[in-house]
């Protein structure tokens, strides 16, 4: 069976059955591209259904010495997702990676802001700037609700139940869930419809899109990123940071303030536990006075 085909199939079976975002299924793409350009650097022109484990560990070797540790793993974890696909197809019987060992890479904490740190950057936006009302509130529905910058570019204001003080969020497999939103971020969401938006001129497809640029069109991934390394500079803060900071922010604060486990979970719209509790690490002294208050043996 030829590339081509085989990587159509797979794609359609990521999208349909899997419902993977558009982003994941890129990087499983991706990696198979890799695997690709080694085969056909070494003049290996082979189907994916000849690729034995001689080949396999050879192509990884390789990779090894040009990317790092982290890099190598996604690598590998994509490919064997793709082997595992044609083994469901029952085109092969085992998968080639399968005992190819990914590399350790050690737990690394996600950054976080201080309240002081969050509201100096939104401080730092220019007064004067045409997209202030934008920016602040892009920024404060970022920490309010915890978004992912993708899920933040394509909220629409049909997604916006400020009754119930909630936002309907279209996360990673298109799965919705619905987010608290803070009193601080709908006032700035109101006056940036009011004052700002509703005066632009909107390009067809986008009426619905709530952050909009100057040409009447969404924004990208790339312009929040922008956004956010201007202000970081102006603030001055001493940290590298973007739109998945204000992201780890909210849930930190949220369990500094005695939210569960759970609860934050939803919000953030994890599929697993263990992707939230990493959270518990963040700051150790919460959790030293959480054992010094609620546990029974330092009661006695």
């Amino acid at each position: 069976m030829k590339w081509e085909k085989l990587i159509k199939d797979f794609k359609n079976y990521l999208i349909i059955e899997r419902n993977l975002s558009k982003n994941t299924i890129d990087s499983y793409l991706f990696d198979i591209e890799k695997l690709k350009s080694f085969l056909n650097s070494e003049n290996l022109k082979i189907n994916p259904l000849k690729i034995n484990e001689s080949i396999a560990k050879e192509f990884i070797y390789q990779i090894s010495k040009k990317v790092k540790s982290s890099t190598q793993a996604r690598i590998i974890s994509g490919i064997k997702r793709f082997y595992d696909y044609i083994i469901l197809e029952e085109l092969i019987a085992e998968n080639p990676f399968q005992n190819i060992e990914t590399p350790k890479i050690g737990t690394k904490l996600p950054v976080t802001l201080t309240t002081k740190e969050i509201d100096k950057i939104i401080n730092s936006i220019d007064f004067n700037s045409k997209n202030k009302l934008r920016n602040t509130a892009l920024l404060e529905v970022l920490y309010s609700c915890g978004l992912r910058v993708s899920e933040l570019i394509t909220l629409k204001i049909s997604d916006l139940f400020f009754k119930e003080s909630l936002i309907k969020v279209t996360g990673k497999g298109n799965k919705e869930r619905f987010v608290p939103i803070s009193n601080e971020a709908k006032n700035y969401i109101d006056k940036y419809i009011i004052q700002k938006r509703r005066s632009q001129k909107i390009k067809k497809g986008h009426e619905d899109t709530l952050f909009i640029n100057e040409r009447g069109s969404g924004l990208s991934r790339v312009m929040i990123y922008l956004i956010i390394s201007d202000l970081n500079k102006k603030a001055d803060i001493k940290k590298k940071i973007g739109p998945h900071t204000f992201r780890h922010s909210f849930a930190t604060h949220l369990l500094e303030n005695g939210a569960d486990l759970i609860t934050i979970q939803n919000m953030l719209g994890h599929e697993n536990i263990v992707t939230t509790e990493r959270y518990l690490h963040v700051n150790k002294k919460h959790l030293l006075k959480s054992m010094s208050k609620f546990h029974p043996r330092n009661n006695m």
